[in-house]
């Protein structure tokens, strides 16, 4: 039975702090996602960057004295699930997508984050919020442009993601505050390999003809041959996913999911600025436009909720 534990006090001002730095790293990531996508697939990524995750966050542990034992394993279980499944469909739209645009799309979660967390922790969500959501979906469809031709339904993908994104934040913070951060993200990590792994079984023992095979070989193939450098890759990719997982899980723990999905908005800037590098990718009009409403949208959820939460701090 996991052990009960008093509320941890808010530490806004570092969970912003790490947040951020966490959003920068994953950004460029996620860049090196999309630029081996053409080469590898979404299985070997799961597989190869968590295999150098792994024992890259058990020696971390060990260097800190860390206790690693679950509180609450059926939770931190649930929380990597849904991660999964988040990264999931966030990686199978990069080949399609823009990265600027996928990214735009995804970082929907902040405002469905304000929701969920009314919904599902019983956080009230004022006019100013409501305001946002409004603000926030008006930008999604701006950059989206549905019913015109510019429309793919590939961006069903990222945005799935963010719902999926949402819960387990809003997960980290009601069910597993008192995890240590090593620990969530080593079990994020163990499930990738395990995802990758049965993906790949079920695949090879389908045996998909190479014509269907062709027509997304990111998801649909298997193992192809990887070179040193894609093992390279990989390793670093692993090196930087025990970084920022590790960073998210900890923000999250230390400030309320509201105001921390806000600051994850770093991540549009800093994904626009590696899909120019990388990719040669210049967002247009509307996309910047769009860009603008969901941050302002994101703010607004933000200054209400740290409003909020700086009148439950003062009274304690």
């Amino acid at each position: 039975m996991p052990t009960a534990h008093k509320t941890k006090p808010d530490e806004i001002s570092k969970g912003i702090a790490i947040i951020l730095a966490s959003t920068v790293a994953m950004a460029f990531a996620d860049a090196i996602v999309k630029l081996v996508s053409s080469n590898l697939t979404v299985w070997q990524v799961f597989v190869a960057r968590s295999l150098v995750a792994v024992p890259c966050l058990v020696c971390l542990a060990r260097f800190q004295g860390s206790n690693l034992r679950p509180y609450a394993l059926l939770w931190i279980i649930a929380r990597s699930v849904l991660l999964v499944l988040t990264w999931l469909a966030y990686y199978a739209s990069l080949p399609v997508l823009s990265l600027s645009v996928a990214a735009v799309a995804i970082y929907t979660n902040p405002i469905i984050t304000a929701l969920l967390s009314a919904l599902l922790l019983g956080e009230q969500v004022t006019r100013r919020q409501w305001m946002g959501v409004f603000l926030g979906f008006v930008g999604v469809a701006v950059i989206l442009k549905p019913g015109t031709d510019a429309f793919s339904w590939a961006i069903l993908l990222p945005l799935v993601g963010a719902t999926l994104y949402s819960l387990a934040m809003i997960m980290t913070r009601s069910r597993c505050q008192h995890e240590n951060a090593i620990t969530l993200a080593i079990s994020l990590h163990v499930s990738f390999i395990l995802a990758g792994a049965v993906a790949i079984a079920i695949l090879a023992m389908v045996a998909l003809d190479e014509a269907t095979v062709a027509l997304y070989p990111f998801l649909l193939d298997t193992w192809p041959e990887m070179t040193a450098e894609d093992w390279g890759l990989m390793a670093f990719l692993g090196v930087l996913s025990a970084a920022f997982f590790l960073g998210v899980a900890r923000a999250y723990q230390m400030a309320p999911p509201q105001i921390i999905g806000t600051f994850d908005y770093a991540y549009l800037v800093s994904a626009a600025i590696w899909g120019m590098i990388f990719f040669s990718e210049v967002p247009d009009v509307l996309t910047l436009l769009g860009m603008v409403l969901i941050t302002v949208a994101g703010l607004l959820v933000a200054k209400s909720a740290g409003e909020r939460a700086t009148r439950v701090g003062d009274k304690r």
